[in-house]
């Protein structure tokens, strides 16, 4: 349930990667996309700490695999299946969106590697960006318009709760809390369970053993509150599951491949 994006150089749902320029996009808007069609086959988006609260209700939220893991919403238990959107990328029930998405086709890049100056860039092939009648213009007078700055405020917020996120998760590694996960699930008349396997959850054994004056830091510093925000969504696992058996989107084998 934790696969890298398929380019290394891009993160997920990019394509292409171009900064804005007062020059070459004086006369661009942005609007907005009648669908997200990128989201059609994404099972898994990444996620902040500061969304685990809100997302948990919608979504199972599990780390990715490997020495780096990274939270992630589940939108689907299968790689290349998403049960909250149709063939189109349009939402299929009211749900709450992840910052990643909503952020999408605009994100913050270091252009130079021996600079820590991170400059707003785009999705060229989103179609949200050009050169339109309709939309928000880019740009006023050679400046940024208000768009713009809201754009590169929310993002700079996006970066902000990243570094966050990336302190949770090493304090999460420290205690040595994360273990491999695995969930069965039969589905209803069948025999035999569907195994799901590839990412990692918080060990709830290793929690309890925790001394006291560790967990109180964590509550004091918010970190049991994300812990449990995790531990409940999992059980939401079984109702991704039961959304891919009503839509046909399950793959005929009982033991699914780690996604």
């Amino acid at each position: 349930m934790a696969s890298a994006p398929t380019n290394a150089n891009l993160p997920i749902f990019f394509k292409d990667l171009v900064p804005l320029s007062s020059v070459d996009h004086a006369d661009f808007h942005v609007r907005m996309m009648d669908n997200a069609d990128f989201l059609v086959n994404q099972h898994a988006v990444p996620l902040t700490t500061d969304e685990f609260s809100s997302a948990s209700r919608f979504y199972p939220i599990v780390f990715s695999a490997g020495e780096n893991p990274v939270p992630l919403a589940l939108m689907g238990m299968n790689e290349g299946v998403n049960t909250f959107v149709d063939d189109k990328g349009k939402l299929l029930n009211p749900v709450y969106v992840p910052a990643y998405i909503r952020r999408y086709p605009f994100l913050l890049a270091r252009l130079r590697p021996d600079s820590d100056e991170l400059s707003l860039c785009f999705d060229p092939t989103s179609g949200a960006i050009g050169k339109f009648k309709e939309g928000d213009a880019l740009f006023a007078d050679g400046k940024p318009s208000d768009a713009t700055n809201n754009i590169l405020e929310f993002c700079k917020n996006f970066e902000e709760a990243g570094l966050r996120t990336g302190q949770f998760m090493e304090e999460l590694k420290k205690a040595d809390l994360l273990m491999d996960g695995e969930v069965s699930i039969t589905p209803e008349g069948g025999n035999q369970p569907y195994i799901y396997r590839g990412f990692q959850m918080v060990d709830e054994a290793k929690l309890r053993e925790l001394r006291g004056d560790v967990l109180r830091k964590m509550m004091q510093n918010g970190m049991l509150a994300l812990i449990f925000a995790h531990l409940f969504s999992l059980q939401l696992m079984r109702e991704v599951f039961a959304e891919q058996v009503k839509s046909g989107k399950m793959q005929l084998v009982t033991e699914a491949p780690a996604v």
